[in-house]
């Protein structure tokens, strides 16, 4: 599989003026990039191929060739690598556009089950199951969901340093305060793969793409962090992956806790430096203090 895709900045520096007290002053100051992305695939045998555009998703440029991969590997219209052939940008439209573009290749002859796929055209940033016709249309069917899991172990204190570690890679954050993320640590807490955005949704589709591209998935031995809230979305895409534990900064939300215990993932929510809430354990995990 080959990619032929452009660069593009994440981080923007604009003039603002600054208030503080009874002072205000200038002031440069960086914001994360927000701009639209639209997917299409390309599918079909070789001289009768035919195109689609399957999403409109407000994101941060970047890792789009992963955002594209993982979005179609969550919603079920891919099941692994081997069924993309090519990501590019359209060739025949304007610069920038073409920038906001990518044309997922499928293999010759692989024919998407795009059906699955029950979505309005446009999504926002913030909310990647806007759109979705009914709940049922995103309970997603995981190909990992009866793998085999091992019992493990996992120890408060692994878990407390979570939060720090992941803020303290998270770069573009850093410059703008304005970004979400998602990252994947092992049972030790050390960081695997991060993956930075304006959307919550987005930076897992990312870090799941890149799980596809390097051959990681299931990704079962592993802990994901989320930035903000848990939505059931992102516990969705989750399952996908094959991840077991999802470790949220934020709140889960009820359906997120449903579905957690429908798959059999731990998930726990409000992650700080010495404390966290559990609001499910799966059946092979421990989660223990000293």
């Amino acid at each position: 599989m080959k990619t032929n895709l452009l660069e593009n900045q994440s981080v923007r520096q604009i003039d603002i003026t600054k208030v503080k007290d009874n002072d205000s002053f200038l002031y440069a100051d960086d914001i994360a990039v927000e701009e639209p992305l639209e997917i299409r695939v390309s599918y079909g045998i070789k001289d009768q191929r035919e195109n689609k555009n399957i999403s409109v998703t407000m994101r941060t440029p970047g890792n789009d060739e992963e955002l594209a991969a993982g979005f179609l590997f969550t919603e079920g219209i891919i099941s692994g690598n081997h069924q993309i052939k090519n990501i590019q940008r359209p060739e025949a439209e304007c610069s920038r556009n073409q920038e906001n573009v990518v044309i997922i290749d499928l293999a010759d002859g692989f024919i998407p089950e795009l059906m699955k796929v029950d979505r309005n055209f446009y999504t926002t940033s913030s909310c990647g199951v806007c759109g979705k016709g009914s709940i049922d249309s995103i309970r997603t069917v995981s190909s990992f969901q009866h793998i085999q899991k091992d019992a493990e172990t996992i120890a408060f204190d692994t878990l407390y340093q979570l939060s720090e570690n992941l803020r303290s890679f998270q770069n573009n954050f850093s410059a703008t305060g304005g970004i979400h993320a998602s990252g994947i640590f092992d049972y030790h807490g050390n960081l695997l793969a991060l993956r930075e955005d304006v959307g919550r949704h987005n930076a897992l589709d990312k870090l799941i793409g890149h799980a596809l591209f390097t051959n990681q998935l299931p990704l079962k031995n592993t802990i994901l962090v989320l930035s903000g809230r848990a939505s059931f979305e992102l516990i969705q895409k989750a399952a996908m992956a094959g991840i077991s534990i999802v470790a949220a900064i934020g709140a889960p939300s009820s359906l997120a806790i449903d579905l957690a215990k429908e798959f059999d993932m731990t998930l726990l929510g409000f992650l700080r430096e010495n404390r966290f809430n559990i609001y499910n354990t799966a059946s092979n995990h421990r989660i223990i203090g000293k």
